[in-house]
């Protein structure tokens, strides 16, 4: 089961595409977070949905607001993707071990061996303001999270 709204989010250190350590907690006090999980890079859906964070980062960084991207992916594919794609936020890397931060949020599925498409709004203090979980082929929809950002 998916993390609730009201829930602590879960603090994590991941590696990302550039082999730099994130940690959740590093936001706390300063920048609203937006985590967003996906299931692998180079696919259709997930370039699609990333990119177009890409082309409204302004909007994020307006609301004092971090986007970090999740996958199962290793650091190196991400870094690949990020260049090919000019994605200039985090990609963390889940990837070792496999899947244990999307296991904590909820929004592993086992039987795919990746993370679905799940989306927590987590504010300063580090707790989970807004959420939703779309299934594999189902793109997530940006201006709902922008919206939920507002009400922070």
């Amino acid at each position: 089961m998916a993390i609730q709204v009201g829930d602590k989010a879960p603090d994590f250190e991941l590696k990302d595409n550039h082999g730099a350590t994130v940690k959740l907690s590093d936001f706390h006090g300063s920048k609203n977070v937006v985590l967003l999980f996906y299931p692998f890079a180079f696919t259709g859906v997930c370039t699609g949905e990333l990119c177009e964070v890409r082309d409204n980062l302004p909007r994020f960084a307006d609301r004092e607001t971090q986007v970090l991207a999740v996958s199962n992916d290793s650091i190196h594919t991400l870094r690949v993707f990020a260049e090919q794609e000019g994605l200039e936020y985090p990609l963390l890397s889940d990837f070792w071990p496999h899947g244990e931060v999307s296991r904590a949020y909820g929004v592993f599925a086992e039987d795919k061996g990746c993370a679905v498409r799940g989306t927590f709004v987590i504010d300063k203090e580090g707790v989970v303001r807004w959420t939703v979980v779309n299934a594999l082929p189902d793109a997530r929809d940006l201006d709902e999270y922008v919206t939920a950002l507002d009400t922070l």
